[in-house]
């Protein structure tokens, strides 16, 4: 369902609920996403990050659960694992359920991530890091109005992962669409997000601006105090702060 007529907001949602069996995984939560807003949404495993995303996402099949929630039309996701599809190459998965109309946009995205002339290569010949490239290629081809990223980075090293933040922030402010980033590092929320949400216990327990002019980094004051506020609301006690 689209935002309602007049709305100022990407994605509106009030009084979620999501429950599995007895279990309450989404408490009567509200949240509003403004256009082109970059939200990241912490919290512990079994918190209810994903289970919210797949919400957004209309994925959350068979799922009892009360609330309404509005959400663009065009909308993306991106999980952990890129999901290409083996049998077809590059541009193929690209452009999956495209018109032939689309090619040049597929290629023109493949070259916004960095995989120009990487066309027509197989995904099996790309690695980790190149296949989160096309996933994000095949995502922004659509336009969307809202990025949903489930965990997008978490399985790539280390080097590789930052490499994907720069060019996460560089697509996000060249399309800009709304985004809900889900993950488990505080240090890649607060340097892509303007805004990051705690979930626990099926409920927002935070709701942070994150307000950082520049390069974001450790040894920043502004910086290591938000991380610490966050590290907090996630349960890390004091001495665990300090060694994180």
């Amino acid at each position: 369902m689209a935002p309602h007529a007049g709305s100022l907001n990407a994605v509106e949602v009030r009084r979620l609920t999501r429950r599995f069996g007895p279990t309450t995984i989404l408490d009567d939560v509200d949240l509003d996403i403004a256009p082109g807003e970059f939200i990241a949404l912490l919290g512990k495993s079994g918190s209810g990050k994903s289970t919210f995303l797949r919400a957004l996402a209309g994925l959350d099949y068979e799922v009892a659960g009360t609330g309404s929630l509005a959400v663009p039309d065009r909308l993306s996701v991106v999980f952990q694992d890129a999901r290409l599809l083996p049998w077809r190459n590059v541009i193929q998965n690209v452009t999956l359920g495209l018109s032939g109309a689309r090619q040049q946009a597929g290629r023109k995205a493949l070259a916004e991530v960095g995989l120009a002339g990487r066309e027509t290569a197989w995904p099996i010949q790309l690695s980790g890091g190149e296949q989160q490239r096309v996933a994000l290629a095949r995502s922004l081809v659509r336009e969307p109005a809202l990025l949903l990223a489930d965990e997008p980075f978490g399985a790539l090293d280390a080097l590789t992962r930052l490499k994907m933040h720069g060019l996460l922030r560089e697509l996000c402010a060249r399309h800009r669409p709304a985004v809900l980033l889900v993950t488990h590092d505080v240090d890649e929320a607060i340097s892509l997000a303007d805004r990051i949400l705690v979930l626990d216990r099926g409920r927002f327990i935070e709701d942070l601006a994150v307000d950082l002019p520049g390069r974001r980094r450790h040894g920043d004051p502004r910086f290591d105090a938000i991380r610490s506020q966050l590290l907090s609301r996630l349960g890390v006690d004091a001495d665990e702060r300090n060694a994180a």
